[in-house]
């Protein structure tokens, strides 16, 4: 295709960025958010903060990229074309952590189309952010965001405390929430904590507005080749893209849910 033609496809569709891990089994991180968002119409780019050797089971070394690569990398990419929209997922490490704090500072993107997938640990019990990191995430990061989408896990590790059950998630939603102030914009953080250790898997939204809601799950065994590896990063990047695509705040968590549902499927 010649490169006129290319700029004319890109002037059709949205473009989303992607800054997470590198996943060689594309369960997971930027691969599998460049599917999802691929799958919604919307143009994918990527800036890659780790490199990790995994498979769909497990995690067995992570090499981090340098934040000057990193900062390089997003500074280029926002300089070549308009980013609508970015998904944050695994960096890795605090100096990831400050890097895009700073850059989201910079970019001007705003907040509402920017959501944080806070990934701190693997399924298989890996370490993917220095506790450092997890700080910084809470400082730097929730403030630039307008969404983030913890699970259990997550959300404890955010607030500095033990996993919830579900009669204590609302109360933990509430709690995050309330990290992320005001920040750029003037508005607040919508929490989305996914249930998918809960039995039946229900989400819990709390919006920036204060609304809340649950979202019933099915348990459901995965059609899919990598299993339920990598339905975190589905859930996020499918919620940029229906936040992207104009859905409002439940709406939005609803497509997202039901594109976990399609991987699941084997779809």
């Amino acid at each position: 295709m010649e490169k006129a033609s290319v700029v004319k496809d890109l002037a059709r569709k949205s473009i989303a960025l992607t800054i997470a891990g590198f996943d060689p089994s594309s369960g997971a991180g930027v691969t599998a958010d460049l599917q999802v968002f691929r799958n919604h119409g919307i143009h994918g780019v990527a800036s890659i903060a780790a490199i990790t050797v995994q498979s769909t089971r497990s995690v067995r070394r992570i090499e981090p990229v340098s934040r000057a690569l990193l900062q390089e990398s997003l500074d280029c990419l926002v300089g070549d074309m308009g980013i609508d929209a970015v998904k944050i997922g695994m960096l890795g490490t605090a100096e990831a952590v400050g890097a895009v704090a700073d850059f989201l500072r910079r970019a001007g993107i705003p907040k509402q189309r920017v959501v944080l997938d806070p990934v701190i640990r693997a399924s298989s019990g890996a370490e993917l952010l220095e506790s450092a990191g997890v700080r910084r995430l809470v400082a730097e990061m929730l403030p630039m965001v307008g969404w983030v989408t913890p699970n259990l896990d997550e959300a404890a590790a955010l607030l500095g405390e033990e996993v919830a059950g579900r009669d204590g998630i609302p109360d933990q939603a509430r709690r995050i929430a309330a990290l992320g102030g005001t920040g750029q914009g003037g508005s607040g953080l919508n929490v989305v904590v996914t249930g998918g250790h809960l039995d039946p898997p229900d989400d819990f939204l709390r919006t920036a507005g204060g609304e809340e809601r649950w979202f019933p799950g099915v348990r459901m065994e995965s059609r899919s080749i990598h299993g339920t590896h990598g339905t975190g990063c589905v859930f996020s990047s499918a919620l940029l893209c229906r936040l992207l695509l104009g859905d409002g705040a439940a709406e939005a968590v609803a497509g997202a849910k039901a594109a976990v549902v399609r991987r699941l499927q084997g779809e």
